[in-house]
């Protein structure tokens, strides 16, 4: 019965954090949100896509091209990236993959003059809450 009832809260959970069950994800231009990444798979809820809901504390909606020296500043912020970790079936990443990252890490990135480029159609409008749209437009690359 126990068992049952966690995978009920579950689920729930999962619904009610999970913004497209009600509507369709906007990127920064109002506009349908773009696919970021499969390979690796990214996204908060692991489906390429650079959504976000309630359960999404961290709000991973910034739709990025790593680079060598954005994981490395990530690493240093206790964050790192680069090494796999197969518990969380998380492959490590390398310059060049396609990843969803946290707003505010991004920014954070940004102030330091090492964040990645945005891929602008992928970024989800809640990255406007807390990050200017110039800062974005200014690191965004050519689709």
């Amino acid at each position: 019965m126990r068992y049952l009832a966690l995978l009920i809260i579950t689920i729930l959970v999962f619904i009610s954090g999970n913004t497209m069950a009600n509507e369709e994800p906007k990127n920064i231009f109002d506009q349908p949100l773009l696919q970021c990444g499969t390979d690796p798979i990214t996204g908060f809820f692991r489906d390429g896509y650079c959504n976000t809901g309630l359960s999404d504390q961290s709000s991973h909606v910034v739709a990025a091209i790593m680079t060598e020296e954005f994981l490395t500043f990530t690493k240093s912020r206790g964050n790192d990236l680069q090494t796999p970790r197969p518990e969380y079936n998380f492959p490590g990443l390398k310059p060049g993959d396609k990843w969803c990252l946290c707003a505010l890490r991004w920014k954070e990135a940004y102030d330091a003059g090492v964040a990645p480029p945005v891929i602008v159609g992928a970024t989800h409008n809640k990255a406007l809450k807390y990050i200017p749209i110039d800062f974005i437009m200014e690191k965004q690359i050519k689709e």
